[in-house]
């Protein structure tokens, strides 16, 4: 696979020089102290448009836009209306059918029940996603999943299962045990796996697999816990001894199956959620079917082995059996995959951290922004910086920066790890990339510059170019660890060899204060860097070292003698001593 440089063009071996466009390329305004570079020359020498392996020649970018454009039409929509309207008419149908069988009363009784404690537990999901929060649509999706389509297919097969074995003359506990965990674990993970087969590049990791597959199974426990409060508790109870006995199974009940086993069902399905999410980030097809399946037949074990606890208890009539299952399994297994999924999450934080630096170096981006992307607590202070400098257009802005940002990392992992391997897949990668550096640049322009307690600095891939009060502009090596992580403003971007359709790219001209993203017509060939063509190297490898620039433009002003350092100043009294006693 051809390697690929930001600004989504495939790096070159041999660059073929031609000839720039005759008018001039308009630039991104810059702030007013910015001391201007010298003009480029008419003539300069750019990237030669570069063919990727296997593209057809008429597969250009204008005609790949143009295909995503079709995309987002009816032919788009009509696949997202039938989804809905099919989970529509099958939870109309099962709330139907639990009414029927329980009452109105008691399911009215057993939804309240059941629903208070899913915004807790939604939050948390949220919270293990808020580094690159997934589109709501997607979130809805599992959570509705499970709790109308797994449900209702679970509840089938389940009570078709307990009347064979009610003929076969078995027990009906043996359902909970060997039914159960295989079709419930199925059905909650099965819309999971949709979304990994038609949106796998919208999935980063491990993360995003326990956060839908948690959702779903989130959705899942509600209904069989309108089950469990609302018939099993509350209506056992009124046919029994009437509507007092019915409250105190529903306490009952409720105690046991939300405070103490309510993280049953998404710890279980949780297991399914880390092989999808191992298999959504590789690029071995064996790893891509194994570690699913192998996650779904752990999410089983677990669950058949936690429903084993009460039946064994009741075959043998000891409640020490589910006192020590619960203690010496459950909550271990428990606080376990919770420190996982917190060690993750911080791990996936850090990826802007980790591919970013490749951007920095090619002049996409400075070290402090890197550096501000590195924690929430760094993204929350970047975000109230640019509130404070550009108001709320800032703020808003400054988020919008943060995620695409975060997609641009998750993108070029992707590339690197080889995910994206089909020709006509890696050219709508690239687009993608084309995308969000745009988008990034505009961003940039409601909130840079615009503070007058930073200092006055550009970033050209290398180092800063700093202008000092005494209005010389000088060149400043980066430090090793960015201390302050608040955005510098930026010398003119490198530009890139071209790909089909775009013979060179560098960022669009945006208006002086727009805050959304307005892409360009068209992307002219641009002058090239002063700074030198950066190479692209082999994924997985880290980058080489790139060119360094053969003349700064940021040099004193011709006829302009340089400041001479100043003499070290000399003491003109005598130091202060103490008073001397007595």
């Amino acid at each position: 696979m051809a390697d690929v440089s930001p600004g989504g063009a495939p790096a070159p071996e041999t660059p073929v020089p031609q000839s720039a466009p005759e008018s001039p390329v308009p630039q991104p305004p810059a702030p007013e102290w910015v001391v201007a570079p010298p003009a480029a020359p008419q003539t300069t020498a750019v990237a030669a448009p570069v063919a990727l392996a296997g593209v057809a020649p008429a597969e250009t970018a204008d005609g790949l836009l143009a295909r995503e454009r079709r995309k987002n039409g009816w032919r788009r929509w009509l696949p997202m209306a039938g989804i809905i309207t099919f989970l529509m008419l099958v939870a109309i149908g099962l709330l139907l059918f639990l009414g029927v069988r329980m009452g109105p009363a008691a399911l009215a009784i057993g939804l309240i029940a059941a629903v208070l404690p899913v915004p807790l537990l939604v939050g948390a999901f949220l919270w293990l996603d808020r580094y690159e929060p997934n589109p709501l649509r997607y979130l809805a999706f599992c959570f509705v999943w499970g709790a109308v389509v797994a449900t209702s297919v679970a509840l089938g097969v389940n009570t078709l299962a307990a009347n064979l074995f009610d003929r076969w003359g078995l027990s009906d506990s043996l359902v909970a045990v060997l039914v159960a965990p295989f079709i419930e674990e199925s059905m909650k993970a099965l819309g999971p796996i949709l979304l990994l087969w038609r949106r796998r590049a919208d999935w980063s990791g491990i993360t995003d697999g326990i956060v839908y597959v948690g959702l779903s199974a989130l959705g899942f426990a509600m209904v069989e816990n309108v089950l469990y409060l609302g018939g099993h508790g509350y209506q056992a109870g009124v046919e029994q001894y009437g509507p007092a006995t019915g409250l105190m199974n529903l306490f009952a009940v409720f105690i046991v199956r939300i405070l103490f086993t309510g993280f049953a069902h998404p710890l279980f399905t949780s297991m399914t959620g880390i092989g999808l999410g191992i298999s959504s980030r590789s690029a071995d097809r064996r790893v891509r079917w194994l570690a699913p399946i192998a996650g779904l037949l752990a999410a089983m074990m677990l669950h058949g082995t936690f429903n084993l606890l009460p039946t064994l208890t009741v075959k043998f009539e000891q409640p020490l059996i589910m006192l020590y299952g619960y203690l010496g399994f459950m909550v271990p297994l428990f606080f376990a995959v919770l420190g996982f999924a917190i060690a993750l999450r911080s791990w996936e934080g850090r990826l802007t951290e980790r591919i970013l630096p490749y951007y920095v170096r090619t002049g996409w981006f400075a070290p402090p922004e890197v550096a501000a992307l590195g924690s929430l607590g760094r993204r929350h202070s970047a975000r109230q910086w640019a509130k404070r400098v550009s108001g709320d257009a800032g703020q808003r802005a400054m988020r919008s920066f943060q995620s695409a940002s975060t997609q641009l990392a998750l993108l070029r992992d992707g590339l690197q790890r080889g995910l994206t391997q089909r020709p006509e897949d890696l050219s709508r990668a690239q687009l993608q990339e084309q995308r969000l550096l745009s988008e990034i640049t505009g961003y940039r322009t409601l909130f840079n510059g615009r503070d007058p307690q930073t200092p006055r600095a550009f970033w050209n891939g290398a180092d800063y170019q700093i202008a000092f009060p005494d209005g010389v502009t000088r060149t400043v090596a980066a430090p090793d660890e960015p201390v302050v992580p608040v955005p510098v403003s930026y010398a003119p971007q490198p530009v890139y060899g071209g790909y089909p359709g775009y013979p060179g790219y560098g960022p669009p001209p945006f208006a002086a204060a727009p805050y959304a993203y307005q892409p360009a017509p068209s992307y002219p060939q641009m002058p090239a860097s002063p700074y030198g063509q950066p190479s692209a190297p082999p994924y997985g490898q880290p980058p080489v070292s790139y060119a360094q620039p053969t003349a700064s433009p940021y040099a004193e002003p011709p006829n302009q003698q340089p400041t001479p350092e100043p003499e070290p100043l000399q003491p003109d009294h005598q130091p202060w001593q103490p008073p001397r006693a007595g």
